[in-house]
């Protein structure tokens, strides 16, 4: 599996260059139509974005199918969607699907399956789709438990035997002036990498107003990052590509152990769900190296999404892709994404125009661990290990595949309206 899709930023702009000559090659796809169809499941912002990102991979390929919990907002963004894309939205009515099991029909239509809906499912809908014979890009985190953990890498393996690509949206890694930024960081540019700071800063993610007549476990699904059985909860799901960048510094290390601390400070009414608006983790890897993460939900405060590597010469400020200290040195070219959600999607369709499976399987099992490790050592106040982690069959019930519209939701919220969370230090889940 690999572990970094590329390692240069050349090699990277000659993939994203070769698009259009890679569109020649025979279809080995949508019975020989030179069509790839592709399905999106979640309909979200997200979801969205993911299915303009694979359009711009190429005009070969078509959105054909389109599923989420709420069928207007599946007809809401067909529409949006065809307006930017007329000649690649080829959603017909009979394509658009909602429910808990709008999954199925998704894969069923498709070629290659586009998972961006609540993180729960992801590593359930990935192994699904790669059973049936479908490639998958699937957005982060794969996964927000040890059993999910154990489904994701069974989807990365059957991916390799069946020779299918599996896509991460860990989109740092498709980043050309991260990889460029990190292979001076890999050659000595910094020394020896003593520390890393990550952080990740922001406002609440959006709410959905509670619709009457709206079932519990509907209301929750269609806010899926504000319950923490859905969407694991911020460290896993919003800095994990922070620690994606720290496992990638450290030559995709993992960590020994971690320990955090967290909590919701701020209750406003439902908005805040089940989960906490702020974390801190610490976490111990190989060579004596921590990793120091924070992250914060919350309106009205300091904002700022980072990561600082720390060296025993200098330093690193990747997101700014610039290196001071014994060596001083900024990337000509620009500080923004440079369209690493695209180039993600370029090494998909390409692996599939050209018979070269991607299988991003090793990084998506390591770098989300790392996330939900931290998450389960903030809901406990308790350390937790690698070692007890992998041994562990811990999930946030009920399992995704049990989940339908007549699902008890696990959390209920109070005469006040708000949610109960998590204690540390009373909390025992692993």
């Amino acid at each position: 599996m690999n572990d970094n899709p590329n390692s240069s930023r050349r090699t990277f702009l000659k993939g994203a260059a070769a698009v259009a000559g890679s569109l020649a090659l025979p279809a080995v796809h949508a019975a020989g139509t030179g069509i790839i169809r592709a399905g999106v499941i979640g309909c979200g912002g997200r979801g969205e974005a993911a299915a303009m990102n694979a359009m711009n991979a190429g005009p070969d390929v078509h959105i054909v199918a389109m599923g989420d919990i709420l069928l207007d907002r599946v007809q809401e963004k067909r529409t949006a969607l065809k307006l930017k894309y007329p000649s690649q939205m080829d959603v017909p009515d009979a394509n658009c699907f909602a429910g808990f099991d709008a999954y199925k029909h998704v894969i069923e239509a498709s070629d290659v399956v586009i998972i961006a809906n609540a993180a729960k499912f992801h590593s359930f809908h990935a192994k699904t789709a790669i059973e049936a014979g479908r490639h998958v890009f699937v957005e982060k985190p794969h996964a927000i438990d040890p059993v999910g953990i154990q489904r994701l890498r069974q989807a990365a393996e059957l991916a390799r035997q069946k020779g299918l690509s599996l896509v991460s949206g860990l989109q740092s890694r498709y980043h050309p002036g991260y990889i460029e930024t990190m292979q001076r960081v890999h050659d000595g540019a910094i020394g020896d990498i003593v520390a890393i700071q990550e952080t990740w800063l922001r406002p609440p993610y959006v709410l959905y107003p509670r619709r009457p007549g709206m079932r519990e476990v509907e209301y929750q699904a269609s806010n899926q990052y504000h319950f923490h059985w859905l969407s694991g909860d911020d460290v896993p799901q919003t800095l994990i590509h922070n620690l994606d960048r720290s496992s990638w510094a450290l030559g995709n290390a993992a960590p020994v152990r971690c320990y955090g601390m967290g909590g919701r400070s701020t209750l406003h009414g439902e908005i805040y769900g089940s989960v906490f608006d702020h974390h801190a983790v610490v976490y111990d890897f190989p060579k004596g190296v921590r990793v120091y993460a924070f992250c914060r939900t919350i309106d009205n405060c300091y904002n700022e999404n980072s990561s600082l590597i720390l060296g025993s010469k200098g330093r690193c400020d990747l997101l700014q892709l610039q290196i001071t200290g014994e060596t001083n040195w900024t990337h000509p070219g620009t500080k923004s994404k440079m369209d690493a959600y695209d180039l993600e999607h370029v090494a998909l369709f390409n692996g599939i125009r050209t018979g070269k499976p991607v299988n991003n399987g090793d990084y998506m099992v390591r770098s989300t661990t790392i996330g939900i490790m931290g998450q389960l050592s903030c809901y406990t106040g308790q350390q937790v290990t690698w070692e007890q982690f992998e041994k562990s069959g811990f999930f946030y019930p009920p399992l995704p595949e049990d989940v339908n519209m007549d699902t008890d939701p696990p959390v209920k919220p109070g005469p006040d309206g708000i949610y109960p969370v998590f204690v540390p230090g009373v909390t025992k889940l692993l």
